[in-house]
């Protein structure tokens, strides 16, 4: 048999066929790979976005036991009634009812209550703990939300932040004290109040600066439902006074701190029967402020 000439430069079809397979092939596998590698930083990019920023949770996570928040020394002092019981008697009234609550990591409270000659002192402490279920809002601003809300039902307005005003910025020709040229030629001071009306000129009642002898604000006695310094975050008191059954009287002061996620309400209370004085303004409120700054140190344990 006769054997097939070998030229040189020319490559046999055998070899061409599996060159060209080998190309096919090696194409196929690349596509996968630019396609699989356009798809892994695809899922990058969604797991690198960056997540919203989460509130700080509040400062505390319990609350102290209200009952034996107040010393004994200090219950004596606001219930002076307990001063004519017996010791039986007297150590039942200053262990306090506890407010029966659903959980006491969340909310508690405790009342005194005392009878006396001429009345009744009543003491009540109320502590929440404010959580917020809101991962945008904290502890503390959703507690200052609740705090606002007692204030302002203890008819003691908000401050407002003024917003500030934008001022367009004077010129030369209209400065205040400049002078500006009319058509006629003659100078004007452009700071030059308006002239008198032909009509005489009187300023309309009402319209000008108030008189000498009107108040602008009404006198106030300091003792007044207001916002109180040095307690807490943030801190107010409310007095009011009232009637009861018959001729008695009774005065209401609360003071409500917050400090953080808490929110504190003391609540001190004395009534009186018949003709025996009101119940003094500054006294219960002396007493009931000393003993929410005693429970605001309490806190600072």
């Amino acid at each position: 048999m006769q054997r097939k000439r070998y030229s040189p430069g020319r490559v046999p079809g055998t070899l061409l066929g599996l060159g060209a397979g080998l190309a096919v092939v090696a194409g196929a596998l690349t596509g996968c790979s630019a396609a699989d590698t356009a798809e892994d930083v695809t899922v990058d990019a969604k797991a690198g976005a960056a997540a919203a920023p989460v509130a700080p949770p509040g400062r505390y996570r319990t609350l102290f036991e209200p009952c034996g928040a107040v010393p004994q020394a200090t219950l004596r002092d606001l219930l002076p009634g307990t001063a004519a019981l017996t010791d039986v008697e007297r150590a039942a009234v200053l262990r306090g009812t506890a407010a029966v609550t659903y959980d006491t990591d969340r909310r508690v409270g405790c009342a005194w209550t005392a009878d006396s000659g001429n009345g009744t002192h009543r003491l009540v402490l109320d502590v929440e703990r404010v959580v917020s279920y809101d991962p945008t809002v904290s502890d503390a601003a959703r507690a200052q939300e609740v705090y606002t809300r007692k204030q302002l039902a203890a008819g003691i307005a908000v401050p407002e932040t003024p917003a500030p005003t934008p001022t367009a910025p004077t010129t030369a020709a209209t400065a205040p004290g400049a002078t500006k040229v009319s058509a006629t030629g003659a100078a004007t001071p452009t700071g030059t109040p308006p002239s008198p009306t032909a009509s005489g000129g009187a300023t309309p009642p009402g319209t000008g600066a108030p008189s000498a002898g009107t108040p602008s604000a009404q006198a106030t006695t300091g003792l007044e439902p207001r916002l109180l310094g040095g307690l807490g975050d943030i801190a107010f008191v409310g007095d009011t006074l009232g009637t009861t059954g018959g001729s008695g009287t009774q005065r209401v002061v609360s003071v409500v701190f917050r400090t953080s996620n808490v929110i504190v309400t003391v609540e001190y209370r004395q009534r009186t029967t018949g003709a025996a004085t009101a119940p003094d303004s500054k006294e219960l409120q002396d007493r009931a402020q000393n003993l929410a700054r005693l429970l605001a140190d309490r806190l600072e344990e």
